[in-house]
């Protein structure tokens, strides 16, 4: 598998914490970028000094973030780093809880939420990119008939595959960009 530290969430509070959109940009670039100040932040999210400070403390109270004092200059710099590679909860887990279940459902709507701006900003974004990156991009949907226990195989079989190619990705090539790997699979309710 990985070694990379991942947070399991259980708590509705973080979740409910987390669930904020300027919160979970600023979770993202940490992870994406590597630490930052809490300037660099507030340049790159287009928000004030003052909400990116706030954010980034309720983001540490839950233990998304922490400090990295050790990247200062002086005593006014405050570096911040993602505490964690990854987080992860299991919807199935809230199901007998509604205040978990509540805070699950409102994380993961803010995450859609999310990945539904990122999809807009490349689509803007596609006819400025050089062709040989529009050619490997892709969005899909398939219609599946399965048993429970082969959605959960299914799952484990994504999650593989997205952890080999996070294995390959290295951002110190040259030649490389970020990019976005999204996928979901749920029992269609219709």
């Amino acid at each position: 598998m990985t070694d990379e530290p991942i947070l399991h969430l259980t708590d509705p509070r973080a979740m409910r914490a987390l669930a904020h959109p300027t919160r979970l940009r600023l979770l993202g670039e940490l992870r994406v970028r590597g630490p930052r100040t809490v300037g660099t932040l507030s340049d790159i999210i287009d928000e004030a000094v003052g909400s990116v400070s706030y954010h980034l403390g309720k983001l540490a109270e839950h233990g998304f973030v922490q400090e990295a004092p050790e990247l200062a200059r002086n005593r006014r710099e405050r570096w911040w780093r993602a505490a964690h590679a990854r987080t992860s909860w299991e919807p199935v887990e809230a199901l007998a809880d509604p205040e978990r279940k509540a805070a699950s459902d409102l994380l993961r709507r803010a995450i859609l939420d999310q990945y539904v701006d990122r999809l807009r900003a490349y689509l803007d974004a596609e006819g400025t990119l050089d062709p040989t990156w529009v050619r490997g991009t892709t969005s899909s949907d398939s219609t599946l008939h399965l048993t429970s226990d082969e959605l959960v195989e299914l799952r484990a079989d994504l999650a593989a595959l997205a952890q080999r190619w996070q294995a390959r990705s290295d951002a110190n090539r040259a030649d490389a960009r970020t990019v976005a790997l999204i996928y979901h699979a749920f029992r269609d309710p219709r």
